[in-house]
């Protein structure tokens, strides 16, 4: 159970998992033969990525010998990404099984770690996936280097329309301010210092630091699971080798790894000497403290390179308020202390790196974009819609904004329930954490799959040893798992393409798991129990 409870009210007590005995020989070889699933959809990702990957401008694939040939073929291209996305997916889920709350035989943490291992290592040498983003990350940190300003100037203005790494951006980021926190940009300038223009090496260079968050998050997650009750297996399963992760983060190379790392290894340090309310220290007070600020200013770190990741240092001050006895003063108080380290350590953040505080102005500026994943993006549309219906003249781009206003006030209403909520011991801190970033990033305008993994991964340390939670939300996570295609765009238009390999992905991949019901029987009921 996740969240231990007494008379219907979480407590505050580190509940530790029911012992389990290893897989026995047969399980065994049934994961072997997952992680060879796995190993092959990951690999045909890769070679499709080959052809339908999100390529730069000056791609230098089409002319090598062999390599080059599935640039030549698209269509068949994207068909082979598409079957490997499935594989992973349905890997994913026979996984699940092994790590499932409840067994009497559970994958090892050594077993899990090895197989995400194996399936993340082809995704780290193939073009980016699902987003140019990091097009963005390359030409921004090249303005850095260049002494420029990256939240005055966009790649176009900085470095010209004609530079290697601008003509990789998208038409619609070319003149925008980088919205990156100083510390993610100061790292791509220091990585761009190596690699200068040249675009295959500095997005290799980028996915280092999209795994050393990947690295962070793998380290803190089941510390923070065995805390709050969760079987660590089955949190790592759920938060590390979820799809998403491997497709966004690994394959497409997002930065929210890195911001997501540092936020839940600060939640992790933060709470490592911290005993339960009202118990006596585990170690010296001052250890205690030294920790607990520690671990903000890391948290604080990771919110210089993605904001939301500042949202868990104030649940980390409700954990520290209720250790001394809880109510309103005593966050309070807490709260000024950890204030107070957060602005030291942003400020130096900012002024240590030399970009100042201009990216906060800028954060507004993926909001550019209307997301059709958006729920506020849409309901803005919507409202314009109607007053265009009704005659009331078109104000959808004012309507548009006010709808986003209302979402963010919805969100910050949302967090403050939930901190009250984790001060009374209703819930635990993890999970306030996790619920307040799902709302936070939900009712962003500019909604994206990658989004999701902010709250995902808190949630798997607190509720994912909970089977309405699991399933619940490991449909949704295989639905935003497919939500985009991996070319990052539209295909050039030419949607008949992506039909037809849709269409040929799914006939081969039923094909292909019709075959693995023979080897690892999950159709049945008695399998559908497991779950």
């Amino acid at each position: 159970m996740s969240e231990p409870v007494s008379g219907g009210v979480a407590v505050d007590v580190t509940t530790v998992p029911p012992a389990v005995t290893p897989l026995d020989a047969k399980e065994c070889r049934q994961l072997g033969l997952i992680r060879r699933f796995g190993i092959m959809g990951s690999l045909l990702v890769g070679f499709g990525s080959l052809g339908a990957g999100a390529a730069p401008v000056y791609n230098p694939l089409p002319s090598v010998p062999v390599i080059g040939l599935f640039a030549r073929i698209p269509g068949v291209a994207l068909a082979i990404a598409l079957l490997g996305m499935g594989m992973l997916i349905a890997g994913w889920l026979l996984l699940g099984r092994f790590a499932r709350p409840g067994r009497p035989r559970l994958i090892s943490r050594a077993q899990l770690n090895r197989t995400l291992l194996m399936w993340a290592v082809p995704l780290m040498f193939v073009p980016p996936l699902f987003s140019k983003d990091v097009y963005s990350y390359l030409a921004q940190s090249s303005i850095v280097s260049h002494g420029l300003d990256p939240y005055q100037l966009g790649p176009g203005q900085a470095l010209g329309q004609d530079d290697p790494l601008t003509r990789g951006v998208s038409n619609m980021w070319r003149d925008t301010p980088a919205p990156y926190g100083p510390l993610f940009l100061y790292l791509g300038h220091l990585l761009n210092s190596l690699t200068g223009n040249h675009v295959v090496t500095g997005v290799l260079t980028q996915r280092l630091l999209a795994v050393a968050g990947i690295m962070l998050f793998v380290w803190a997650l089941p510390r923070l699971a065995r805390r709050f009750g969760v079987q660590p297996v089955t949190a790592l399963w759920f938060g590390a080798a979820n799809p998403l992760v491997l497709f966004h983060l690994v394959a497409g190379v997002h930065n929210e790894s890195l911001a997501i790392g540092l936020m839940l290894a600060g939640f992790e340090i933060s709470l490592r000497y911290l005993p339960k309310p009202g118990a006596p220290p585990l170690a010296s007070l001052r250890k205690e403290w030294t920790f607990v600020l520690l671990g903000v200013a890391i948290i604080t770190l990771g919110a210089a390179v993605k904001l939301p990741a500042l949202v868990a240092a104030a649940f980390v001050g409700v954990q520290v308020a209720r250790r001394w006895g809880g109510g309103i003063r005593r966050l309070l108080g807490v709260g000024a202390i950890f204030l107070a380290t957060a602005g030291v350590t942003m400020a130096a953040a900012c002024f240590g790196t030399g970009l100042g505080f201009g990216w906060i102005p800028a954060l507004s500026t993926p909001g550019l974009v209307r997301s059709w994943m958006s729920p506020i993006s849409e309901a803005g549309q919507l409202a314009g819609s109607l007053g265009v219906l009704l005659g009331l003249g078109n104000h959808t781009t004012a309507a548009y904004d006010v709808v986003v206003m209302m979402g963010y006030a919805a969100a910050a209403v949302i967090t403050v329930w939930l901190v009250w909520d984790c001060l009374r011991g209703r819930r635990s801190v993890m999970t306030g954490l996790g619920a307040s970033l799902a709302a936070w990033l939900i009712l962003h305008p500019a909604m994206q799959p990658w989004y999701l993994l902010f709250p995902t991964i808190p949630l798997a340390a607190s509720l994912a040893g909970t089977k309405r939670f699991r399933v619940l939300a490991t449909f949704g996570c295989t639905f935003a798992a497919v939500l985009l295609p991996p070319t990052g765009g539209t295909f050039g238009g030419r949607i008949y393409i992506a039909v037809l390999a849709y269409v040929a992905a799914i006939v081969v991949l039923l094909a292909m798991l019709a075959w693995m019901n023979r080897k690892i029987p999950f159709l049945t009921r008695e399998a559908r129990a497991e779950v």
